[in-house]
């Protein structure tokens, strides 16, 4: 997949080296020429020298072709700019944008953004909101390898619905819902809403069956 990570400063360069190393081809926007130098030269993606929220350097780094980018700058108004004209004039379902003010997260993710405050920032939160949730690294492995914590952003199809027939006794359980930036624990009356997180416990061997539960509505909750 064809990533555009806007910034290049610390956060923005391991980022894409990171992204990089799992396979994925990178293109990184920097108004600054000089932060590339936290780029190694062995980096084999795009450089441009430019804005994130300029058409004319998004389509360079490739924004037509993108799956997913991450605004990472140092400007709250800058990454929520670069996240919304990628969301609403390229079609890129998957953005996530950092922000220095929690206290405008929430107003953002009603927009579909979500965002990534600097207090809590890892690189590994940014790849679980940028990549597929078939690539991403479980949140938690066992040391036998057989029962994990892994994250899923809610499908469209259950907001709305009882999250409790997403679990399935024995083999994977909804244990917390993540809305607005805030973790609770799942209530068997829970009901999705867009934008949440779901966090679930599963047999490992159990995963497939669990992305497919999430993939198709239950008609009858």
């Amino acid at each position: 997949m064809h990533i555009v990570v806007v910034g290049c400063g610390r956060v923005g360069s391991e980022l894409a080296i990171t992204l990089e190393g799992v396979g994925h081809s990178i293109a990184v926007i920097d108004k600054n020429a000089a932060a590339f130098r936290r780029i190694p030269e062995t980096f084999g993606g795009q450089k441009v020298v430019g804005f994130g929220f300029d058409r004319d350097h998004l389509i360079e780094a490739g924004i037509e072709r993108a799956g997913a980018l991450a605004a990472v700058t140092s400007g709250d108004n800058s990454n929520i700019l670069t996240a919304r004209i990628a969301r609403e004039n390229f079609s890129i379902d998957r953005v996530v944008a950092r922000i220095y003010d929690p206290r405008r997260a929430a107003i953002y993710q009603r927009l579909g953004i979500p965002t990534v405050a600097t207090v809590s920032w890892t690189t590994d939160q940014v790849m679980r909101q940028l990549l597929p949730s078939q690539e991403q690294p479980h949140a938690w492995l066992d040391p036998s390898g057989k029962v994990c914590l892994v994250d899923f952003p809610i499908p469209a199809p259950w907001a709305g619905k009882k999250l409790a027939a997403l679990s399935e006794p024995g083999l994977f359980s909804l244990v917390a819902v993540t809305r607005l930036g805030v973790a609770q624990v799942a209530r068997p009356d829970a009901i999705g809403q867009e934008g949440d997180v779901l966090h679930f416990t599963a047999e490992v061997s159990a995963l497939d069956a669990l992305r497919e539960r999430l993939q198709h509505r239950l008609e009858h909750h």
